[in-house]
């Protein structure tokens, strides 16, 4: 079994279409490849994952305490290769004491640490910040570095004679620059691999030059251990019928989590997917999930899609139980709103999206359950519905990333959330309530401390049954 951290000294050093590539590679060689991505991230996610060819799953310490990363980490326990892609640089990270570094991840993981170096304009000068970054934590283990964004072989000659002259970390690879091992970004970052057309045969034209270029050998024997991953926990099984969640899957909606749903799935939904860009109406469902998304960059289709706009608007108002994040949010409105273009949506929500050329709100969040959180409910012997003391209902670690606002709503709109950190819809409320329906800004992570999709599928299962002692939305 091999395991290794890819890292680097700062972000945008190329490392996520290294860590690509070396997925790919690994994989061409007939090998099990597991990805891994630290921090809050679906677009890098989607990437890795299509490249190994299985779900990445990320890391977050913010999101996670020790022992549950661990825990995620196990989910490795049936691969040939663990790559585990860092996020920023090697030493970066909220905490003064680095304490949720990817640092702090290579040493709470035992993982050697890959770095990747951009070596634009450097030549002697790359001896120093290796041994610095050695220095600076004598217990993280620099297993090797990887010359990225090199100028020529020239170049390419002169930083492996230094390296190996000033250092005692083994050179894996060089990486010329090269304008096809870029991937199109846009402006959340690199454009989703489930939206790009080309995205398997950037995938394919990537692998190869990683191949070429990097000694995959070498990094096998480096990353090799005869330590194995304990499988994660078997589900609990569930005497209920399923629940059927119709899922959003597109190139418009495509952020989730691959832990989220197999979550949902143990606690059982039954997951069916259905294109907002393609299909005519909602599959036959008893719950629905939008994720987040690019819903603005398929205003056009969006809005040509009239009778499914239609069929989700008439199935919220009737009741279906209905959760959606970030574009979700965006797409159950009134209209977008972006680059002077405005299209309708579904309606459903009475407000109206439009875009910026700045994050309104970006990085981690805290949020607390109002007393109006209908996932924070429980049907009595009674059969009223009325406040529980679950554990969903307290304060909740997330994530948000999105640069629209909604503006129009009604002074009496219903929230399910109040922010302690963060900005959600207007920098105090997030979770708009309608009907059945939580539509929120907040991207939440199900974890031990948040186990959100256990607690909307049993609102999903009670929602035929309840009767609310005060009503959860808006009329």
């Amino acid at each position: 079994m091999h395991r290794f951290l890819i890292s680097a000294a700062h972000k945008s050093s190329g490392k996520t279409t290294l860590s690509i590539g070396l997925a790919a590679a690994l994989r061409t060689r007939g090998m099990t490849v597991q990805p891994f991505k630290k921090g809050p991230d679906y677009i890098d996610p989607l990437w890795l994952g299509r490249a190994a060819g299985r779900g990445c799953r990320n890391l977050d310490f913010f999101l996670s305490p020790h022992d549950e990363i661990k825990a995620q980490f196990a989910h490795g326990h049936n691969a040939d290769v663990c790559l585990v892609e860092g996020n920023k640089g090697l030493y970066d990270g909220l905490a003064l004491d680095g304490s949720n570094s990817n640092a702090a991840l290579a040493r709470l993981l035992d993982l050697p640490v890959i770095l990747v170096l951009d070596t634009r304009g450097q030549t002697r000068g790359i001896a120093p910040l290796i041994l610095g970054y050695q220095a600076f934590d004598p217990n993280i283990r620099i297993a090797g570095v990887i010359l990225n964004r090199l100028g020529g072989s020239r170049h390419e000659a002169k930083l492996r004679a230094v390296v190996e002259h000033y250092t005692d970390v083994p050179v894996l690879g060089g990486v010329h620059e090269d304008a096809q091992l870029a991937v199109v970004e846009r402006h959340l970052g690199l454009m989703p691999a489930n939206e790009a057309a080309y995205a398997d045969q950037t995938i394919a034209a990537i692998a190869e030059r990683v191949a070429r270029q990097v000694d995959l050998d070498r990094l096998l024997a480096i990353s090799a251990t005869n330590i194995p991953l304990p499988p994660p926990p078997a589900p609990a099984t569930l005497a209920q019928p399923k629940i059927r969640v119709a899922v959003a899957r597109d190139a418009a909606f495509g952020f989730y989590y691959t832990d989220d749903l197999d979550a949902l799935a143990a606690a059982g939904a039954e997951l069916i997917p259905f294109d907002t860009l393609k299909d005519a109406q909602l599959p036959p469902c008893d719950a629905l999930f939008i994720g987040g998304g690019f819903p603005e960059s398929f205003l056009d289709e969006l809005a040509a899609n009239i009778h499914l706009r239609s069929d989700i608007r008439k199935a919220i108002e009737n009741g279906l139980p209905t959760y959606a994040e970030c574009g979700g949010l965006m797409y159950l409105a009134q209209s977008i709103s972006w680059q002077d273009k405005a299209r309708p949506m579904v309606g459903v929500i009475p407000g109206d999206i439009l875009m910026h050329a700045k994050p309104v709100g970006r990085g981690y969040v805290i949020i607390e359950p109002t007393s109006a959180h209908p996932w924070c409910h429980q049907n009595d012997d009674d059969g009223v519905c009325r406040r529980a003391s679950a554990d969903f209902c307290h304060p909740l670690h997330a994530h948000e990333f999105h640069y629209s606002e909604i503006r129009g709503l009604p002074t009496d709109t219903r929230y399910a959330y109040t922010v302690k950190r963060g900005h959600g819809v207007d920098g105090q409320h997030d979770g708009i309530l309608c009907h059945n329906l939580l539509a929120s800004y907040t991207h939440l992570r199900g974890t031990a401390g948040c186990d959100w999709p256990a607690h909307f599928v049993q609102f999903a299962r009670n929602c035929s049954t309840l009767t609310w002692e005060t009503a959860p939305c808006l009329p």
